[in-house]
């Protein structure tokens, strides 16, 4: 990926983004801005119409389920903490994930990701071993698509007119913490560590941890 902040090209998925077909819409709940714009921590009530079979929606009595998303930004640290958990099923089933972006210790230019999801289903009216395979389905297709997705938004930014985001200054200093972030620089590699962890009580041949490697570059 270019050298430009991911935040602003993650958050062009809201409210909404058709590339994610099962992501319905969203709504903001909290939203916090410090004083000196530092610090920015938004959260959403997200809506999902899951590929679950027939059955088990008319049993459930849905169409769509409900997840609750937290983003927490750190301009002066350069760090952007995603946080989600369910909303819909909550007392049958656990759902969570943890997204990291951060600096690469070595190189200022590089950025950090980590990502984990935990998946506990308690019980679902019998039907434990198909939600649970349902649920590492979708998260393992979502997961191949995170980047192509978070490209696509980038090439967005850039196209229109967004080559050139300055790094935080804290007002009360006049420092950042490290250089500006410019677009025409070369592009460079990143490790990035992609795991889901099994927690489920449920067990079918198809779960397993998954481990995925992609490249992103600066981020803000």
């Amino acid at each position: 990926l270019r050298k430009l902040p991911h935040f602003q090209a993650y958050e062009k998925r809201f409210p909404t983004c058709p590339q994610i077909p099962i992501f319905v819409g969203s709504e903001v709940t909290y939203e916090y801005h410090s004083e000196d714009g530092a610090e920015w921590v938004i959260e959403r009530k997200c809506q999902l119409n899951v590929d679950a079979p027939y059955l088990v929606k008319k049993i459930a009595g849905v169409d769509y389920v409900y997840f609750t998303q937290k983003n927490s930004l750190d301009r002066r640290k350069r760090t952007l903490l995603i946080e989600a958990s369910n909303i819909s099923f909550s007392s049958r089933i656990i759902i969570k994930e943890n997204c990291h972006y951060y600096v690469h210790p070595d190189n200022p230019d590089w950025t950090c990701f980590e990502q984990n999801a935990a998946l506990d289903v308690k019980s679902f009216f019998g039907f434990e071993a198909t939600v649970e395979k349902l649920a590492v389905k979708q998260y393992a297709a979502n997961l191949a698509k995170g980047k192509e997705i978070l490209e696509y938004f980038i090439d967005e930014l850039i196209k229109s007119g967004v080559t050139y985001i300055p790094q935080f200054e804290d007002k009360d200093t006049g420092s950042t913490t490290d250089s500006a972030i410019d677009v025409s620089k070369e592009q460079a590699d990143e490790e990035t560590k992609v795991v889901l962890r099994r927690d489920s009580k449920a067990t079918h041949p198809d779960l397993q941890a998954l481990k995925n490697s992609t490249s992103f570059d600066d981020c803000k």
